[in-house]
């Protein structure tokens, strides 16, 4: 799928205030020309969810898609947090824990994120 553009696409739950917030961090520290912030719930969100064969209807993870392809889970957010110069030993760290117990975390943050840190109506990000 041609997204128009050379930047990494992160899909988000955009009313998820977790989300949001760990959006709002990277808009404020990572380099601008490296992501392009999608919610899900938008038609470019769901337009990208479909190509990539991934549900429409809710979303139980960060979605990374870069140049060779789409990464998910404790993965997608490493390779995220990687690109952000401060960030990148950390992650560097942090991938030397096995996946299975990373995306253990991930998924049990996933799964509480909405009764943790709650919801909004529509996305607070503000991309203006």
């Amino acid at each position: 799928m041609e997204t128009n553009n050379h930047k990494d696409i992160i899909i988000f739950d955009g009313e998820c205030n977790l989300c949001n917030g760990v959006v709002g961090w990277l808009m404020k520290f990572a380099p601008p020309a490296i992501f392009e912030f999608v919610p899900f719930q938008s038609p470019k969100g769901q337009q990208l969810l479909r190509h990539f064969n991934r549900r429409t209807d809710r979303l139980d993870t960060v979605i990374l898609i870069d140049d060779y392809g789409a990464h998910t889970h404790s993965d997608g957010f490493l390779k995220i947090i990687a690109e952000i110069p401060k960030w990148k030993r950390v992650a560097a760290l942090l991938a030397f824990i096995p996946r299975m117990f990373r995306d253990f975390i991930y998924k049990t943050a996933s799964k509480n994120r909405l009764k943790w840190f709650g919801s909004s109506s529509s996305c607070t990000i503000n991309f203006g």
